[in-house]
């Protein structure tokens, strides 16, 4: 796996995979900010790669997941160089089926046996589920 950034100006960068795909970062202040900054990328990254296996377990259990939302919260020390000390996952799901107990079960799974971008942290991301029902309840 490769990836090659380029600086297009000071606080703004570009990623390009190997697949030639770009993800463009910035450092500007949140006022003027365009792209993720390179932590939020990575908070971004630890929600995804947890999800991509909670999707599928989801599906091999034959359960109907309508939308699954994930909050993610970073905590970063005040010292240099400002890693992350405290992560913490909100799963959401919209299912009629699913039950918060199995819900649960399969988030542990996803986000901390399988997700190789939390294995690399190695801060472990606390969690929490919550179930929507599609009719709202």
């Amino acid at each position: 796996m490769k990836i090659i950034t380029n600086m297009l100006a000071p606080k703004e960068y570009e990623s390009k995979n190997e697949s030639g795909n770009i993800l463009n970062i910035d450092m500007y202040n949140a006022k003027e900010k365009d792209f993720f900054s390179p932590m939020e990328s990575l908070l971004g990254a630890l929600a995804s790669c947890a999800a991509v296996d909670l999707v599928e377990m989801i599906k091999k259990r034959r359960k109907e997941l309508l939308a699954l939302q994930i909050e993610t919260h970073g905590e970063r020390r005040e010292e240099h160089p400002r890693s992350f000390h405290k992560i913490h996952m909100v799963f959401t799901a919209t299912s009629s089926d699913l039950k918060t107990e199995e819900f649960e079960k399969l988030v542990e799974l996803a986000a901390g046996k399988y997700c190789s971008v939390s294995g690399t942290l190695g801060v472990v991301a606390s969690h929490e589920v919550l179930i929507k029902k599609p009719n709202g309840d």
